[in-house]
């Protein structure tokens, strides 16, 4: 393990969530998303890994459905949003934005990015952020509680974020957004080898995450709403970033 960067595994379950492990203290690490807990106890039994810390980044089944008996058979501690506590499996650290706890040498803050749903939370541990259904390789979660006035700031929330290398979403949707994003800007020079590279990984059956804050930042309609050459490019010149983003987001859902 580097001084500096975390080791993290991804585990594939479900239809296409990921769940992420990451080592903490030699032979110590932590969950986060657990969907399913088989597959999370087979991990870290490969590993050889005790876990400490179970963080959940909202109340969907799909990211929670493993926490409770992982948490009964390990003991780890479960880490969410306060604002969510009646909708997750019992907290032990029931946290709040800007709140940060420590992970063996790592500092993790928690931020808070309501958009997806209301309680939405993100985590950045060192280079790494975990970002759930707020950011996708790609693209970005549905709107299902809040509004696009609120994902849009939380968006710009973490593209403000310095020092971020690696973003690790819980799902692998990179090979659907990047249908959507080809025929929203074809002319975009980032996107052609990134698509084979993407393919490849696919065929392979290779995870395409973790992404990287460049990549997405170049890539991703997303992050750029606001930008103005891209509005112009796309036939939305003049309109305000939490326009273009509404529409975007739009049209991505009927996609």
């Amino acid at each position: 393990m580097s001084e500096n960067i975390p080791v993290i595994h991804a585990i594939p379950v479900l239809k296409d969530n990921y769940t992420w492990l990451l080592e903490t203290s030699p032979g110590y690490a932590v969950l986060l998303d657990p969907g399913d807990s088989s597959a999370s106890i087979a991990a870290l039994q490969r590993h050889h890994l005790t876990l400490t810390h179970i963080l959940i980044t909202h109340h969907h089944q799909d990211h929670i459905g493993g926490v409770s008996d992982l948490a009964r058979l390990t003991g780890a501690k479960v880490v969410g949003h306060a604002l969510d506590a009646g909708r997750l499996p019992p907290l032990d650290l029931a946290c709040h934005d800007g709140d940060s706890l420590t992970l063996g040498p790592w500092t993790c803050e928690v931020l808070a990015t309501p958009g997806h749903t209301i309680g939405h939370v993100v985590y950045r541990i060192a280079d790494a952020l975990f970002t759930g259904d707020t950011l996708f390789s790609l693209g970005c979660g549905r709107l299902f509680e809040g509004t696009p006035e609120m994902m849009w700031d939380s968006i710009k929330r973490l593209r403000g974020l310095s020092g971020i290398q690696r973003i690790f979403p819980a799902h692998e949707y990179t090979l659907a957004n990047l249908g959507f994003v080809l025929q929203l800007e074809p002319g975009n020079p980032f996107l052609s080898s990134f698509r084979e590279w993407v393919h490849q990984q696919t065929d392979l059956g290779v995870p395409t995450l973790p992404t990287t804050m460049e990549r997405e930042l170049r890539c991703n309609p997303f992050l750029r709403a606001d930008e103005t050459d891209f509005a112009a490019r796309i036939g939305l010149g003049g309109k305000t970033g939490v326009a273009v983003f509404t529409h975007i987001r739009t049209m991505r859902n009927h996609y």
